[in-house]
């Protein structure tokens, strides 16, 4: 007689908590203040949140900063990513939203 695993338990919403976003929506107001963003959407899946940045509304992002858990007893990991790849990766949302100053920005003139 074979056994059958039990499903396993569904990992919780994880969510951005209110210093995280309120560090992440710091950093977008001063991008949007420049004219570089415009438009942005939060996630929520199990085991990860989502912070999408877009250019204009009907695209896809730019960057996406993601919280992800894959344990509650771990702790989470924040990853930076624009459209094609991983650019930073840290257990601290403050270094994610610092790799932000590394990136070329728009001159008006």
């Amino acid at each position: 007689m074979s056994r059958v695993s039990a499903p396993r338990k569904l990992r919780r919403q994880l969510y951005f908590s209110r210093t995280e976003l309120s560090l992440i929506l710091a950093a977008y107001s001063a991008r949007v203040a420049a004219g570089e963003w415009r438009d942005y959407a939060l996630d929520h899946m199990n085991g990860t949140a989502l912070f999408s940045i877009f250019r204009h509304t009907h695209e896809t992002p730019l960057f996406v900063i993601e919280k992800k858990q894959r344990h509650p007893k771990e702790a989470a990991q924040f990853v930076l990513r624009d459209r094609s790849r991983v650019l930073c990766t840290s257990r601290s949302v403050s270094d994610v939203i610092g790799h932000f100053n590394k990136l070329p920005r728009l001159i008006s003139g």
